[in-house]
């Protein structure tokens, strides 16, 4: 059965009137030389009962490592995407306001995987090594494929 994940796309405005996002590259051994379809929205799965959006917040924190901005106006509902895996992903947007937080103090919890696959060795990565601002092109190129539309879907509620 695919799993169902929420996350949260952060993003400011830029001033040049367009935004970036944050997006999270994905960490461990496997992700660790791969770039492009390395990147993901910073989320998670949900927990038995969990709200989904609550499910969202909750895994940006932990993968951020930072407090969350307050939101200054409604979060954006940017909807459902499906993954290649069939892994589910419903995903909200929120802008960070100025000051943005120093991404350099950034710290993903962590996750245990077995490395090398069928090992049976267990190690402790990061689940997201570094964040980075992206603009939109950037941030639908280095993205798992299916996340490109939460880009493009956050563009056209904001109008750009």
């Amino acid at each position: 059965m695919a799993t169902t994940s929420a996350g949260l796309l952060l993003y400011r405005s830029t001033t040049d009137g367009g935004i970036e996002v944050l997006i999270g590259h994905m960490g461990g051994p496997f992700w660790a030389r791969k770039d492009e379809g390395a990147w993901t929205v910073l989320k998670g799965e949900l927990e038995t009962g969990e709200e989904p959006r609550a499910a969202a917040l909750r895994e940006a924190a932990e993968e951020l490592g930072l407090p969350l901005p307050a939101p200054s106006s409604p979060d954006v509902d940017l909807g459902e995407v499906r993954q290649k895996s069939g892994k589910r992903v419903l995903a909200w947007a929120r802008e960070w306001p100025s000051p943005w937080p120093d991404l350099d103090t950034a710290r993903s919890n962590t996750v245990e995987i077995e490395w090398p696959p069928r090992s049976g060795r267990r190690i402790e990565v990061p689940e997201i090594d570094r964040v980075a601002w992206f603009g939109p092109d950037d941030a639908r190129r280095l993205v798992v494929s299916a996340q490109a539309a939460l880009v493009d879907r956050l563009e056209a509620a904001l109008g750009r």
